[in-house]
């Protein structure tokens, strides 16, 4: 036991400069081979897939176009179809103009972009009409007056001169 004690102290130095010089250098190889396969592996050319054709584009349509971006045709409306009567219009400028609109069961006011009871939805309002929007088309729903005294302010008698100034002043500027 003495003999191999004493060989393994003698020898004990070697070994470890051997282990110690022989990890880096191992490990360094081992990494080295990984390499290696790793860079075959990249320079093998995969299989592209297939190629499927585009499909053709579709054919421009400007009007198409026109109305998804709110645009109207330079042409006359159509006559509105949706069984509804315009009562009255009320614009106005900061955009919270109504419409009353009567159909056989009820009269009721609408706003721009409510949806009508027959499916329509109420693109605009004018003073004298409004604009549906209805199976992707603009239709015109004239006023239709219930007497002589309901016109529009377009269609008021001549003898009816008004009597209040068009230009009012705050109160605090009157006399």
């Amino acid at each position: 036991m003495n003999i191999f004690a004493g060989a393994l102290s003698r020898h004990a130095g070697l070994l470890l400069r051997v282990l110690l010089l022989g990890l880096p250098v191992g490990y360094g190889a081992y990494l080295t081979w990984q390499e290696w396969g790793y860079r075959q592996s990249l320079a093998v050319p995969t299989a592209l897939p297939e190629r499927v054709p585009a499909p053709a584009p579709a054919p421009f349509k400007p009007d198409a176009i026109a109305a998804v971006l709110g645009l109207s045709p330079q042409g006359p409306l159509a006559h509105s179809a949706e069984p509804l009567e315009l009562r009255a219009s009320f614009v106005s400028s900061n955009g919270a103009s109504h419409a009353l609109l009567a159909g056989s069961q009820q009269s009721r006011f609408y706003r721009v972009g409510e949806r009508l009871p027959g499916g329509s939805v109420l693109r605009r309002i004018e003073v004298s009409h409004v604009v549906l929007w209805r199976n992707n088309r603009e239709e015109r729903l004239l006023l239709k007056p219930a007497s002589r005294y309901v016109l529009p302010a377009t269609q008021m008698p001549a003898t009816h001169a008004p009597t209040t100034s068009f230009h009012l002043r705050p109160l605090a500027e009157q006399p």
